[in-house]
């Protein structure tokens, strides 16, 4: 059997640079995992896609000119059903057996096996693997059919001559050309129109050759960067335009700004990367930096570079998909065209700092937020009162006043020509307008934070009027969407409530804060009056899971979780040293015996009614049970007072010296004894031990 490499390329117009990463992804693993499927690749054959502004390509090891025969076990029917008393083929077998080929000669070779409780007949035949040509055909019209393709155009194709006239042909950009290469013969497969060959075209401009021949299906790659002046390798040509922008920066003593979706989007731009330095006037450089780097990135795909000290320079970098002797053409071209986006940067500042950000308060009235929650005057109104309670918690009446005056201009920002025409910029503009009007800067660096944590690894406020408004924002998006229904569903989250309840619960924890989850959101809820169901249950629930989910995502165990979260803990800053201690506990020798005893501490309980956590020692009568008494009234105390101390690691560990007359108590005294006044005094041994081990975490979740 001829096994040879095998080389697929789709050449097309220009396909969209923001899905370009994907498509040949995407192209490459759908075709591999069809030939595979066909038998004519191996399991672990290595499958390398290509992807360029202009082509789709992957190349697979190892592949058969054709797949080895299968042999194939069919059931027909039961055996009460295809055969008649005598052992003859009825009328229904035969059916059967014709449609798959075979005709009465068949029935002696059938074969007869269970299947379930009746046996059945089973026709055993070998199906001829696919050839190449066949497996190809299919594996490469499902590569095709499951691109993942953003929008579909139709295009018109021409008929071959025998077959004149027009044909419409869908796919994300029109198609000029098939490439397939089994080794160095070309499979004759087609695809939208067009014949596999071993050519195709290499750069628009600066390939050697009009028409790119591969000898090979392993010389795609170095034949299309020699010939046709092309890097076929996402990868290959991200890693080269990377290098080429940290030298050209390293050369000006400056560093680019880090983003990898610009890099991703430049990459899928160009075919043969070349960085170039170009300029614009340093008067544009009193505009803040931010405004200046988002319209290079967002509009031009620019990338900006910062100098030592963080801030941009009046230099940047360009990546050119061609190398001219003389570059300066294109360094004008591209000079020119990004100072009129910058002079509308200006421009939109200039414009902006006329106004006040208290002049703009009573436009947010006429701004429509959501249509049962009113505008965002109303919302701005609602946000002000929670960050006042909030405030006034962390930092009494003068932390409370700066809070309900940053949250109070947040928004206000919305209004601006800037925010309008980048909306990423709200909340930055607003601490830039902020402080032009003469507000200090902890207000301004809080109207400037108020959407942080936007992000996962994004920074929190800066300051506690900043932590105040943001908790204030996010619980007035959160309490109200519950309140009105609008909750995430599945992967659907339009208004983004998941990442609200991880930067809610970010800032509670990382900056250690004296608030109580639950009365926080149930404060929060009055104030919208009767414009919503109050949502509390649902939205502390939503919380906690999402509490939960992202601290296993952290790497902390099930178990740990678990154990910590089922006291719902109101201060989430206690949270990490609770799991802390919990992890501390399960590594001790004693742990396990004493998750055990208290899951059937607890099991005994529920079973019970309420009982009380009193002991008269007068109706203690077993050894084992004064023993355990004796026992807590050590080491109790010294749990709960480190308890107490916030020394909740220590704490558990102190419970490690109950293993022993725990163990005592189950093995010799009946709980559940006849005499009542016992069996209650007993049960409030345990209601007393159950309280005091699970005053850290619910030690019951460590269990096996």
């Amino acid at each position: 059997m001829t096994t040879q490499n095998l080389l697929v390329e789709l050449l097309v117009e220009e396909l969209p640079p923001k899905a370009l990463k994907k498509l040949g992804s995407a192209f490459a693993s759908v075709l591999a995992d069809s030939l595979k499927a066909q038998g004519l690749a191996a399991a672990d054959a290595t499958v390398t896609d290509f992807a360029s502004p202009r082509r789709l390509a992957v190349h697979v090891t190892g592949v058969n000119a054709q797949a080895a025969d299968k042999a194939v076990s069919q059931k027909l029917m039961p055996v009460a059903v295809g055969l008649d008393a005598a052992g003859g083929a009825t009328p229904a077998l035969l059916k059967k057996l014709q449609a798959l080929g075979a005709d009465a000669s068949a029935v002696s070779g059938l074969q007869r096996a269970m299947d379930g409780k009746a046996e059945a007949l089973f026709f055993e035949s070998t199906v001829r693997g696919a050839t190449l040509t066949e497996g190809l055909q299919k594996a490469l019209s499902e590569a095709i059919a499951k691109l993942p393709i953003p929008k579909v155009m139709g295009y018109q194709l021409e008929r071959d001559c025998e077959l004149p006239g027009w044909t419409t042909v869908s796919f994300v950009r029109p198609a000029h050309g098939l490439v397939a290469l089994h080794g160095s013969a070309v499979v004759p497969v087609t695809a939208l129109g067009l014949r596999a060959g071993n050519s195709t075209q290499g750069h628009r401009f600066e390939a050697a050759l009009a028409h790119v021949v591969f000898a090979h299906a392993d010389d795609y790659a170095a034949t299309l960067a020699r010939d046709g002046a092309v890097i076929a390798s996402f990868e290959a040509r991200r890693a080269d335009i990377a290098r080429q922008l940290q030298a050209a920066a390293a050369a000006l003593g400056a560093q680019p700004v880090d983003d990898e979706a610009l890099l991703d989007e430049v990459t899928a731009l160009v075919e043969r990367p070349n960085v170039l330095t170009c300029s614009f006037e340093p008067a544009f450089l009193q505009v803040p930096q931010e405004c200046l780097i988002l319209t290079m990135k967002a509009n031009q795909k620019y990338f900006p570079l910062l100098n030592q000290a963080g801030k941009l320079s009046n230099q940047f970098l360009i990546v050119s998909n061609i190398s001219p002797a003389d570059p300066s053409a294109v360094i004008g071209g591209n000079e020119r065209v990004v100072r009129p986006r910058l002079a509308d940067a200006q421009f939109f500042f200039d414009q902006d700092r006329k106004k006040t950000l208290e002049s703009r308060v009573e436009g947010l009235g006429k701004v429509v937020y959501h249509n049962k929650l009113g505008s965002q005057g109303e919302r701005m109104e609602r946000v002000c009162a929670i960050a006042r309670d909030i405030g006034q918690q962390l930092g009494g009446d003068a932390l409370a006043a700066q809070a309900v005056q940053a949250a109070r201009l947040a928004k206000t920002d919305l209004l601006t020509d800037m925010v309008g025409e980048f909306p990423e910029l709200q909340g930055t503009m607003g601490g830039y307008y902020a402080r032009h009007d003469g507000l200090s800067d902890t207000v301004a660096d809080a109207i400037e934070d108020h959407y942080k944590p936007r992000f996962a690894g994004d920074s929190l406020p800066r300051n506690d009027v900043g932590l105040a408004v943001a908790l204030a924002d996010k619980l007035e998006t959160l309490v109200g969407m519950f309140g009105i229904g609008n909750l995430p569903t599945g992967d659907k989250d339009p208004f983004a409530l998941r990442r609200h309840a991880l930067g809610l619960i970010r800032m509670l924890i990382e900056r250690d804060l004296a608030l109580d989850v639950t009365a926080i959101v149930q404060a929060a809820a009055p104030v919208f009056g009767a414009l919503i169901a109050d949502p509390s249950v649902a939205l502390i629930d939503f919380i906690y899971d999402r509490l939960a989910g992202s601290l296993r995502e952290q790497g902390y165990s099930a178990q740990e979780v678990d154990a910590v979260l089922a006291l719902r803990p109101q201060r989430l800053g206690e949270v990490p040293k609770r799991l802390l201690a919990v992890r501390a506990f399960a590594a001790l020798p004693e742990s396990p015996a004493l998750a055990a005893a208290n899951k059937r501490i607890g099991n005994i309980l529920k079973k019970t009614d309420a009982v009380d956590a009193h002991v008269s020692t007068l109706l203690l009568q077993e050894a084992a049970e004064k023993e355990l008494f004796a026992a807590m009234q050590t080491v109790l105390p010294q749990a709960n007072a480190l308890f107490e101390a916030g020394d909740y690691t220590a704490s558990l560990q102190t419970l490690a010296a109950l293993r022993a007359p725990v163990d005592a108590f189950f093995d010799g005294v009946m709980v559940n004894a006849e005499q009542l006044d016992l069996r209650l005094n007993r049960l409030g041994l345990l209601q007393s031990l159950h309280v005091a081990m699970n005053r850290v975490a619910d030690l019951s979740k460590l269990a096996a």
